[in-house]
């Protein structure tokens, strides 16, 4: 017997708001919420559900009866199939104000507490190419258009370096031009394509886990210079120095030129040996004359400019008078925890990831900065009592905690020493909120700011500073 089909269809339903995860908001006649891929808020459509839920259908935007003044034409020939961009379809400063929102009703919903009045998210100046790394992937056997599929002709050119279809970790997107980050990137990436397609070196294949060519990534600085990384799966020593040369030749203002020979299952460049063709094997971004060197395995935020505003209200609301010591929570390559120095007695910098400690001190001993030190290690478990007395009380506490948040021992522990001032730096308004919570009884939040780091996307970084009550 049949399965009854048990997705909806439902007719002239108004978009009223955008979600997680870029998805549009509507509500359905019984009164659940529909996440919606395709639509924007003020768009009146009719939804074909693809998932239903105890309290939410999922689904798709199948005809528009009205479109929303908030739209606006997406600039990229992939919008809507790359999926890295879902809110390209939706004008700039609408984008602003559902963030700013998203924010707001996170702090006030999931973290009940008071707020005092919300200073407007900071924009982002450059709303395309302001990204300074991609990291693009080959195959061999491409995402075929509905046009391509529906036509019904043999397609003979399969290879693809581009972006993996959204839930789909073996399909690629072949991409023309991404508006995401500025030239020569796309020059780079096509080029990379075209000669590897002439000159017949093979394009991997994720389920056969064979082929030549992996994945390209391509990092540039504000200060023009450029890393280009090429990942190999297999190792052959004579097709890899054809691409290697030929890219070199094409592009002599590439400051660095590296590879990666990787045949294990998944493609993460963490534990691998990355090995330097031309050129050096890093390149360096400037920040109010700081230098902070980036190889390749290094994290630095993909936003420069915007990264540079979110660094100067860190600062500003750490309100430094040049006698506190603070600690640098999670601290990475140690960024923030230089940007402030300047302005501190001390700065203590803790992080996880050996390599991005090393960095940390590399950066600080080149900018000549001997007042920061910085310890490696699992956060909740170097943040500790002793490691408090060894290292001195601190008066104010920056922290930039990844997506999950503050475990809640390192909550904890803040509590239990009790700083004057905390600058809680989020990319997660949820999680920052459930920890905000967790501070309400001890502290006060008196500044809030969104930082939009990411155009066309949903997602947004989010400032706060507390202090204690």
């Amino acid at each position: 017997m049949a399965r009854r089909n048990k997705n909806k269809l439902f007719t002239e339903i108004e978009v009223i708001d955008a979600g997680a995860k870029g998805k549009a908001i509507a509500k359905s006649p019984d009164g659940r919420v529909i996440f919606i891929d395709n639509a924007v808020p003020g768009d009146i459509v009719d939804v074909q559900t693809t998932r239903k839920k105890k309290s939410f259908y999922q689904g798709t935007a199948v005809e528009f009866h009205k479109l929303s003044e908030k739209r606006t034409e997406p600039v990229c020939q992939h919008f809507g199939t790359c999926g890295g961009c879902k809110w390209q379809n939706m004008d700039y400063k609408f984008q602003l104000e559902h963030k700013q929102n998203e924010v707001e009703n996170n702090l006030r919903r999931l973290g009940k507490i008071e707020l005092p009045k919300i200073t407007p998210i900071l924009g982002s100046e450059e709303i395309y190419f302001y990204r300074n790394k991609m990291e693009f992937s080959f195959s061999d056997s491409r995402w075929l258009t509905q046009e391509e599929i529906q036509s019904g002709e043999d397609i003979e050119e399969r290879n693809a370096l581009g972006f993996h279809i959204p839930g789909m970790w073996d399909k690629i997107l072949d991409i023309k031009k991404c508006h995401l980050q500025a030239d020569p990137s796309n020059a780079i990436r096509n080029f990379v394509k075209e000669f590897a397609t002439q000159n017949d070196l093979t394009f991997f294949n994720t389920r056969k886990q064979e082929g030549l060519l992996r994945t390209l990534m391509i990092r540039t600085t504000s200060t023009g210079e450029i890393m280009i990384l090429v990942q190999f799966y297999e190792d052959n020593k004579e097709q890899r120095e054809l691409l290697l040369n030929a890219i070199d030749e094409k592009f002599p203002e590439i400051t660095s030129l590296q590879y990666v020979v990787n045949n294990k299952a998944n493609d993460t460049i963490y534990d691998q040996e990355v090995i330097c063709f031309k050129g050096r094997d890093h390149i360096f971004e400037e920040m109010e004359g700081l230098k902070f060197k980036i190889n390749a395995k290094s994290f630095y935020q993909t936003n420069s400019d915007q990264a540079y505003n979110l660094y100067k209200i860190a600062r500003e609301y750490a309100d430094l008078k040049g006698d506190e010591l603070v600690y640098d929570l999670y601290t990475g390559t140690g960024t923030i925890a230089q940007f402030v120095a300047k302005n501190a007695k001390k700065v203590v910098g803790v992080e996880a990831v050996p390599e991005a400690i090393k960095d940390a001190k590399e950066n600080a001993e080149r900018n000549n900065i001997d007042n920061v030190e910085f310890y490696v290690g699992d956060m909740r478990k170097v943040f500790t009592q002793s490691f408090i007395d060894e290292h001195g009380h601190p008066d104010v506490i920056i922290t930039d905690p990844p997506r999950d948040g503050m475990h809640k021992d390192v909550v904890a522990q803040i509590i239990g020493i009790l700083p004057q001032r905390i600058v809680y730096v989020s990319c997660n308004s949820a999680t920052q909120a459930r920890d905000l919570a967790l501070l309400d009884e001890h502290y006060k939040v008196t500044k809030v700011r969104a930082v939009d780091m990411f155009p066309q996307t949903h997602h947004v970084e989010n400032v706060v500073c507390l202090e204690k009550r």
